[in-house]
């Protein structure tokens, strides 16, 4: 019965984080990672930055419950 609980957790998690990363992705290609472009060190603010901080939360949520299923 719990490991049914953690798979659900697991999917759940994965499908928001799938759409927050989605979400942030916008206007930004693989050359701006090799130093294409500057515009990744510029602050964020407002809706952008509520998107970054909610998905390093549900990363760390989905990284848990992914190690607490395993352990139990």
């Amino acid at each position: 019965m719990k490991a049914g609980i953690f798979s659900t957790l697991q999917i759940i998690f994965g499908a928001v984080l799938i759409v927050l990363i989605l979400l942030q992705a916008k206007g930004t290609g693989l050359g701006s990672a090799f130093g294409g472009e500057m515009g990744f060190y510029k602050t964020k603010r407002g809706f952008e930055k509520l998107l970054f901080q909610l998905t390093i939360v549900i990363a760390t949520l989905f990284l848990l419950v992914s190690l607490i299923g395993l352990i139990v």
